[in-house]
C-alpha cells in the first residue's frame, strides 16, 4: 500500500468514526431516505433476475482465509471458471493460481500491484462475477468497481460499514442492473435452514419476535500479527456499536420476511463498558506493553432492539471481546411455537412430546429438513463452517446460471449491514431511537417471501 492509499484509507476510517460518534447528536437521529433511482424507473431491483450465465467466470479479490475457502468451493461447483485472482500479497495470488491449475483449469490472471489493482482486474478481465473477501473497508470499493464494469458483485460480511456506503451499493446495483450479494453463510447452516422451512410450513404460526447475535471470543484474533489481526482490531478503536451484525441477523430476517413483506423500522442500541481487550492485552503482552496501552471505543457487549414496520421485534447482540463459548443465539418465536439454536431445540404447541418442555430438532428433521441441506450438505463437508459455505457458494452460482433472483439481494445486504452505523449512532445518543432506511423504497410491501429452494 503506497502513502496515498494509506492516507485515503485513514481519512475514510476517521470520517466514519466521526459520523458514528458525532452524527448522533443531530435531532431526530433519522437516516437518509432517498427517492427511487431514476436509472431503473423507480422500480428498484427486488426480485431482479439477470440473464442466465451458462458458465460463470469469476474473479476473486482477497484470497486469505475466507477468500481461499471460496476459491476451493467454486472450483468444486459445476459451471464455474476461475479467471482472475487479486491480492496485495503476490504469494497468495500465486498459491491460488496453483489451486486453479490443479483443478484442471487454465492458470487465471494474477493481480498484485497494490491495494487498488482490483480496479484494473475489473476493467480488463472478461468476468461475470467478482467476489471480494478483503478487510471491511474495501468491500464497497471492490463491489462498485465490479458493477461499474459490467460484473455482478459478491462480498463477504458486512457488505458496508456506513449508511452512505449501503446506499452506494444499492444505487450502483440499480444503475448498472447487476446483482450485489453479501455472502451471509449463516443463512445456510442446518438449523437455520430447517427453522426457515418450519416457518414457511406454518409450524411456528405467525412469527412475532426473534433473537440473534454474534458472540465469539475474538481477543486472540484481534491481537494476532496475521490475518484479521492486521486490521480488525482497528475498528474497535473507533466505533462503539454492533460492528458485525449480519451472521445472527440474516437468518432471522429471512424468517421474518424482511424486505419481503415487512421491513426494519428503527432500532435502539446500548453498549457495556470496554474492558475485555484491555485486560487481555495486559495479561498476554504485559501491563507495560504497547498493546496494553491501547484504548478502545467498542463496548464489550452491544445490545440492539429492532422494531419492524409491522411491529415485530428483534434482539441483536454483539460480543467479541470477552471469554465465552461461541453462539449466534438464533431464536425465532411464533404464535404456535418457538425454535432456537445453541442448544438446538424446538417447541411446537400440540406436537411437543410434553407441554412446556423442549424437543430436540432431530424429532422434526426427517419431515422438515430443508431440501437444500438434504441434497448437497454432504458436498460441503470439510469445505468450511460445517458445509454452509459450500451451499452458499453453490446457490449463488446456481442462481446466476439459471437467471433467477438471488436468495440474498442488494437490499438485504444493505438492510442487514446498516445496523453497524445505526447502532453506533444510537449508542452515542444514549440509546435514542434511530430510524432505519427502507432501501427497497416501499417495494417490500409487494415482494413475496423467500421460498424454499431446492438444489
Amino acid at each position: 500500500m503506497n502513502d496515498n492509499d494509506r492516507s485515503h484509507s485513514r481519512r475514510d476510517f476517521l470520517k466514519l468514526g466521526a459520523a458514528a460518534g458525532l452524527g448522533a447528536a443531530a435531532a431526530g437521529l433519522g437516516v437518509d431516505c432517498r427517492a427511487p433511482s431514476a436509472e431503473v424507473g423507480g422500480q428498484g431491483l427486488s426480485q431482479f433476475a439477470a440473464p442466465p450465465v451458462p458458465t460463470v467466470r469469476v474473479g476473486f479479490v482477497g484470497v486469505g482465509g475466507m477468500g481461499s475457502a471460496h476459491v476451493h468451493n467454486f472450483l468444486n461447483i459445476e459451471g464455474v471458471e476461475v479467471r482472475a485472482i487479486c491480492d496485495i500479497v503476490p504469494a497468495k495470488v500465486e498459491r491460488a493460481q496453483k489451486w486453479v491449475e490443479a483443478a484442471g483449469q487454465p492458470k487465471p490472471a494474477g493481480y498484485a500491484k497494490g491495494p487498488r489493482d482490483f480496479e484494473r482486474m475489473c476493467e480488463t478481465e472478461e468476468l461475470d462475477l467478482v467476489l471480494t473477501a478483503t478487510p471491511w473497508e474495501w468491500h464497497v470499493p471492490v463491489c462498485l468497481a465490479a458493477m461499474k464494469n459490467g460484473k455482478h458483485a459478491a462480498t463477504e460480511v458486512p457488505a458496508a460499514m456506513s449508511i452512505d456506503d449501503c446506499w452506494a451499493l444499492v444505487e450502483a446495483a440499480e444503475k448498472y442492473g447487476k446483482h450485489c450479494q453479501m455472502m451471509e453463510n449463516c443463512c445456510y447452516d442446518r438449523i437455520e435452514l430447517m427453522t426457515l422451512n418450519m416457518v414457511r410450513k406454518g409450524l411456528l404460526g405467525e412469527v412475532l419476535h426473534a433473537e440473534a447475535g454474534y458472540l465469539h471470543d475474538l481477543r486472540g484474533v484481534k491481537f494476532s500479527s496475521e490475518g484479521e489481526g492486521l486490521w480488525r482490531r482497528a475498528w474497535s478503536h473507533k466505533l462503539n456499536g454492533n460492528l458485525y451484525p449480519t451472521h445472527g441477523l440474516g437468518p432471522v430476517a429471512q424468517c421474518m420476511n424482511i424486505n419481503r413483506g415487512d421491513a426494519f423500522d428503527y432500532l435502539v442500541s446500548m453498549s457495556s463498558p470496554s474492558r475485555g481487550l484491555q485486560e487481555y492485552a495486559a495479561a498476554t503482552f504485559g501491563p507495560d506493553s504497547p498493546q496494553a496501552r491501547e484504548t478502545f471505543a467498542l463496548g464489550d457487549v452491544n445490545t440492539s432492539l429492532i422494531k419492524t414496520k409491522l411491529g415485530k421485534t428483534i434482539i441483536l447482540i454483539h460480543d467479541t471481546n470477552l471469554p465465552r463459548p461461541y453462539t449466534r443465539i438464533n431464536l425465532v418465536q411464533g404464535t404456535k411455537g418457538i425454535a432456537r439454536k445453541w442448544p438446538d431445540r424446538v417447541y411446537i404447541e400440540g406436537l411437543a412430546d410434553s407441554p412446556h418442555r423442549w424437543d430436540d430438532f432431530e424429532k422434526y428433521a426427517a419431515e422438515h429438513e430443508h431440501p437444500l441441506w438434504k441434497a448437497i450438505a454432504s458436498r460441503g463437508e470439510g469445505r468450511g463452517h460445517g458445509g454452509m459455505d459450500y451451499i452458499e457458494d453453490y446457490r449463488l452460482v446456481q442462481s446466476l446460471r439459471r437467471g433467477e433472483p438471488l436468495d440474498q439481494d442488494v437490499y438485504d445486504a444493505a438492510a442487514w449491514s446498516v445496523i453497524v452505523e445505526a447502532s453506533c449512532r444510537s449508542v452515542a445518543a444514549k440509546g435514542r431511537p434511530v430510524a432505519l432506511p427502507d432501501f427497497t423504497r416501499g417495494t417490500w410491501k409487494k415482494t413475496p417471501p423467500l421460498g424454499i429452494v431446492e438444489a
